[in-house]
């Protein structure tokens, strides 16, 4: 492993025993910078990774008030030596993990091309990093997931079921994405590993923007609007919610499967 940087240092110098540790890819922006707040407010310690190093070194910056440890680790997920590394850090840093936000994703081609004129070389790097790369992270971080009974939420999208006319990749992607959620859940219950699926909703984030070039999205939510579910969510236990598919900001938060 890679000698320690001045930032695991300091990770290791604050890290309180009894705090718990979550793991957030794209956690530079949007949800998932959204989310990073959201736990250091309640006491996690974070290790956060993104592919904008500059944007990642600002959240992490942003989070130090609250006192827990930030660990900050840019890099490509869809990189499996990277993913290593994440997991290698979290377990020489803190020995544990307690929650797995699989949040980074690519929308893949902007404008949206529908599928008959899809790039296949496009598509294979949007399953590279909405599919294999979650997956990937879980069976690195596995050991330290059974060791805490920790639970994996991957993050989803309305366009896994929704067939939308362009948004065919993504949402095949997501879809896949689902579906290994759903049997992650049920291969690891022995294990005590809580493993589900989130659809967000809509939100004004700069992937949605990317979606709709040129259009005005202000009437979208800020990714705030979504904390009253996260809040009910990870104060369950994961065996008790694992298997499920959620929707964070509809009226009723599980769907049927």
């Amino acid at each position: 492993m890679e000698p320690k940087t001045i930032q695991q240092k300091t990770a290791v110098a604050i890290h309180h025993k009894k705090s718990k540790i979550a793991l957030i890819t794209g956690a530079s922006r949007g949800l998932g910078a959204e989310l990073a707040a959201f736990l250091a407010k309640q006491g996690y310690d974070l290790v956060l990774t993104a592919r904008g190093e500059e944007a990642l070194e600002v959240v992490s910056q942003s989070l130090q008030q609250y006192g827990g440890a930030v660990l900050a680790l840019p890099g490509d997920v869809s990189n499996q030596a990277h993913r290593r590394r994440l997991v290698e850090a979290t377990t020489s840093l803190f020995g544990r993990l307690d929650l797995l936000i699989n949040n980074a994703s690519t929308l893949g081609q902007s404008p949206l091309p529908s599928l008959a004129d899809y790039s296949l070389k496009d598509l294979e790097q949007v399953f590279t990093t909405n599919v294999i790369a979650p997956l990937g992270l879980v069976q690195e971080a596995l050991p330290l997931l059974k060791r805490s009974r920790g639970l994996v939420v991957n993050i989803s999208s309305d366009a896994a079921v929704g067939g939308y006319p362009g948004w065919g990749g993504y949402g095949a992607s997501k879809a896949a994405l689902e579906l290994i959620s759903l049997t992650l859940s049920n291969e690891l219950r022995d294990d005590g590993v809580g493993v589900v699926s989130v659809d967000p909703g809509d939100m004004r984030t700069q992937m949605h923007q990317d979606a709709f070039p040129g259009e005005d999205i202000s009437d979208r939510p800020l990714p705030d609007e979504t904390i009253p579910f996260w809040a009910w969510l990870l104060g369950q236990e994961p065996l008790t919610v694992s298997g499920q598919r959620y929707q964070a900001q509809a009226e009723t938060w599980e769907l049927a499967a």
